[in-house]
């Protein structure tokens, strides 16, 4: 099937896929895909090591970073440093990537890889 397009484009060229992903994750109240793609990347360079170990984000939207956690020791831990990694993640990522994390206990969330080892904090 040849490309057509969309109905009601000007152009005839097609778009690049990363504008179809921004708008797209823009649409669904996220950031650009530049910084969610950036975000999930560098995690672990982001917050540091031993936070990246043992956490991950899972969605950002509407200025809100969930980020999930193994055990809830982390989830406390990550609630203390909220402001620390807030502040951390906008000098990054830009000041309107997000306002807040919010934290989640998902005991499935990390999958230990072989020796990848997972400290408590």
């Amino acid at each position: 099937m040849p490309w057509e397009p969309l109905p009601g484009r000007r152009d005839a060229d097609p778009a690049r896929v990363s504008d179809s992903l921004d708008r797209l994750v823009r649409n669904m109240g996220g950031p650009s895909a530049d910084v969610t793609t950036s975000l999930v990347r560098r995690w672990p360079d982001l917050v540091g090591a031993n936070v990246g170990a043992n956490s991950r984000p899972v969605r950002l939207r509407g200025g809100v970073l969930t980020v999930a956690v193994a055990d809830p020791a982390w989830a406390t831990q990550l609630r203390f440093l909220e402001a620390t990694l807030v502040s951390r993640l906008q000098a990054e990522l830009g000041a309107e990537a997000l306002s807040s994390i919010e934290v989640r206990v998902r005991p499935d969330s990390l999958r230990k890889r072989p020796g990848d080892a997972r400290e408590t904090p």
